[in-house]
């Protein structure tokens, strides 16, 4: 595999990644507030009957967000020394 298409693997992947991660918990938040009309436990990750302070992804997450953007830079860096290199 040529540097350019590891490149596009790890810059497109873990973005897929971390959208599919945060729209699955989205959901979960959406029918306990829809459906179950109660309050979404951020850090339980569990529908409540109380309200429940919010705390945002990243707080929570800060490895698989800051690991993921990470990631990706790297394959930005690997498509840029891809295309660069002379054929």
């Amino acid at each position: 595999m040529t540097r350019t298409r590891i490149g596009l693997i790890l810059l497109v992947v873990p973005v897929l990644l971390l959208l599919g991660l945060y729209f699955v918990e989205l959901s979960q938040i959406r029918e306990c507030q829809l459906v179950d009309q109660g309050h979404w436990d951020y850090l339980a990750a569990q529908c409540r009957d109380n309200p429940q302070p919010f705390v945002p992804w990243i707080i929570r997450h800060p490895w698989v967000v800051n690991g993921g953007l990470l990631i990706s830079v790297v394959g930005l860096g690997l498509c840029m020394l891809g295309l660069y290199r002379r054929r």
